[in-house]
C-alpha cells in the first residue's frame, strides 16, 4: 500500500473511529481462508458460541483463538500484510497478535450483533490497540455489514459489555465489571452519524476498540457472511487485570498455549500473544 493511502486511513481512523481499505488481500488469501473457515466451523472449540437459538432459521456462530489450532489462520494474522498495516495505522514500532474471532452469519440468519465497544471485553489498555475486520464474502447492509457510530471513540469512556447471546455464559462474566450501561441504539443514532462500508473480498475494515458498532442479521437468501476479526496490540498496550473480561471465562482460558501469569500493567508476551 502506498504512503498516501496509509496516511488517509490513519486520519480517518483517528477522526471517525473506523475506515475501509480496498483490495488489501489477494484472491489467493481469500480462497485459502474460505477453506480454513469451513474447517473451523466443522470442528468448533469449546469456547465457540452458537448465537442462533435451536430451531431458528440460519446460523450465527462465533469462535475465538482459531489461529492457535489452524495454521492458515496463524499465517494470515502473523505472516500476511495485515500486521504491517496495523503497525502503520497505530503508528507503532511493533504489532502483537492479541486474538482472532471468527463470526459467520449464514443466509437467512436474523440474529444481530448488539451495539457495543470492543475494549471493555478485553483485559488490555493503551492507545495502540486495533481491530481489523476481514470479510470473505461480498458484504452489504442486507447481509450484515457492520455499522459504526462515527466518532464515538473520542468520548474515551468504557461502557458495560453486552453478551451476544443470553445462553453463552458471558453475561455473568461481564457483570463483574461494574461499568455504566451502554447507550441504547436510539441514543447512539441521535448522537452520532452511523456509517457502514459495503465490501468485496479482499477489502478490510479497521476500527478503534472504543468505537460503538453493530451488525444486523444476514437477511440475504444466498450470500454467506464469513468474517474474521483480528485484534492487534502496539507498543503501549498493557495487560489490564480488571475483572469481568472475556478472558475470565474458563473455556477461553483453556484454549491458550500456556496459563496467563501477567500482572496488571505488564506488556503482553509470547506464546499466547506473539510478536508479528
Amino acid at each position: 500500500m502506498d504512503q498516501n493511502a496509509i496516511e488517509a486511513a490513519r486520519a480517518a481512523y483517528r477522526r471517525d473511529g473506523a475506515t475501509v481499505l480496498r483490495g488489501i488481500l489477494d484472491s489467493a488469501w481469500i480462497d485459502r481462508m474460505r477453506v480454513a473457515v469451513e474447517r473451523a466451523i466443522a470442528a468448533p472449540s469449546d469456547a465457540s458460541v452458537e448465537y442462533t437459538p435451536q430451531g431458528r432459521q440460519g446460523r450465527y456462530i462465533g469462535d475465538f483463538f482459531v489461529w492457535m489450532r489452524d495454521a492458515d489462520f496463524a499465517a494470515l494474522m502473523l505472516d500476511s500484510q495485515l500486521p504491517a498495516l496495523a503497525r502503520a495505522v497505530m503508528e507503532s514500532d511493533e504489532s502483537r497478535l492479541f486474538y482472532d474471532q471468527l463470526l459467520v452469519k449464514e443466509p437467512g440468519t436474523e440474529e444481530h450483533t448488539p451495539w457495543h465497544q470492543d475494549l471493555p471485553y478485553w483485559p488490555v489498555r493503551g492507545e495502540q490497540i486495533l481491530s481489523i475486520w476481514v470479510g470473505l464474502d461480498p458484504v452489504t447492509i442486507e447481509s450484515g455489514a457492520v455499522q459504526y457510530a462515527r466518532g464515538s471513540h473520542l468520548e474515551g469512556k468504557l461502557y458495560a459489555p453486552r453478551a451476544f447471546s443470553a445462553t453463552s455464559g458471558f453475561a455473568e462474566v461481564y457483570a463483574r465489571m461494574g461499568l455504566d450501561p451502554a447507550p441504547d441504539e436510539a441514543a447512539l443514532r441521535e448522537r452520532y452519524d452511523v456509517i457502514s462500508f459495503e465490501t468485496q473480498p479482499g477489502d478490510i475494515i479497521v476500527h478503534h476498540p472504543l468505537t460503538f458498532h453493530f451488525s444486523a442479521g444476514n437477511l440475504s437468501r444466498d450470500t454467506r457472511r464469513r468474517a474474521i476479526a483480528i485484534r492487534y496490540l502496539g507498543d503501549d498496550a498493557r495487560w489490564d487485570a480488571r475483572p469481568g473480561t472475556f478472558m475470565d471465562k474458563d473455556s477461553v482460558r483453556a484454549m491458550l498455549r500456556e496459563p496467563i501469569t501477567l500482572d496488571d500493567g505488564d506488556s503482553l508476551c509470547e506464546p499466547n500473544f506473539p510478536r508479528c
